[in-house]
């Protein structure tokens, strides 16, 4: 049995849980880690290199799907670079869609403030500008969360990932 790190060292190297080191393990992301004969995981330096570039796929926004895909592509023996383009031209393009609707929503409900900022309020209405909308006066197009666009922080998930 040669060297290696067991999880918590790994974990500790990497910044990542012990369960998303597992997680990601179980996703195909990580080859299977050679075993001591009490049956504990040994990883090694290239499973280190394997969580950080990971955690930097994640960092553009790549969910775990599209960075399996990547990582299949690069153990097949194919340079992954150009798809990895495309995906990041994916997510601009969404990025770009995703600005354009909250700019117009954003406008839209500064629009409906100043409107109602003119408006007296009733003493039996709360609040007038809550009111507007309930009242159907102004319906927001208010956009979708969206989806895979970028973590909120750099451990974080997105929709449809585990840790």
């Amino acid at each position: 049995m040669g060297k290696g790190l067991f999880i918590g060292d790994l974990a500790k190297r990497t910044g990542m849980s012990t369960k998303t080191i597992r997680y990601y393990e179980g996703l195909g992301l990580l080859s299977e880690p050679q075993r001591t004969e009490s049956g504990y995981r040994l990883y090694s330096e290239k499973d280190v290199e394997g969580l950080r570039f990971i955690h930097g796929a994640k960092a553009l926004g790549l969910s775990l799907s599209e960075i399996k895909q990547i990582v299949g592509i690069w153990s097949s023996g194919s340079a992954p670079c150009g798809h990895v383009s495309q995906l990041l031209d994916e997510k601009l393009a969404s990025l770009d869609r995703r600005i354009a609707e909250l700019t117009t929503f954003r406008d839209e409900l500064r629009a409906y403030k100043d409107e109602m900022d003119r408006i007296e309020t009733p003493f039996h209405i709360p609040c007038k500008h809550i009111e507007g909308v309930a009242s159907g006066q102004w319906l927001p197009t208010v956009p979708e969360p969206a989806e895979g666009l970028g973590p909120k922080n750099h451990h974080s998930a997105r929709l449809g990932d585990r840790p």
